[in-house]
């Protein structure tokens, strides 16, 4: 039996502020079907760096699908901890 899970990363630019800087942020949303898991990140560029959002973006959706790992293992460590009866703590 195969299952599909789909993940989406929407990305969310803020104007250049009066310093100069962009602030990037990044949702990641893991959908199983029966449950939605969210990561958040952010990158905010320096200004005096180059202005390339990309670069921005790819930091932000790092960072966002990291915190979704993070949130992933923890419900799954919240799962085995329900059927064991004890705590557990799963390493990344």
């Amino acid at each position: 039996m195969a299952h599909t899970w789909t993940a989406r990363i929407d990305l969310f630019d803020e104007a250049d502020s009066p310093g100069g800087s962009r602030l990037t942020t990044a949702r990641a949303v893991l959908d199983t079907g029966t449950a939605q898991l969210e990561g958040r990140g952010h990158a905010r560029r320096n200004p005096e760096d180059a202005d390339v959002p990309e670069i921005g973006e790819e930091l932000a959706a790092a960072r966002a699908l990291r915190a979704l790992a993070d949130r992933l293992l923890d419900v799954t460590s919240e799962d085995i901890a329900a059927v064991e009866h004890h705590r557990v703590h799963l390493r990344a």
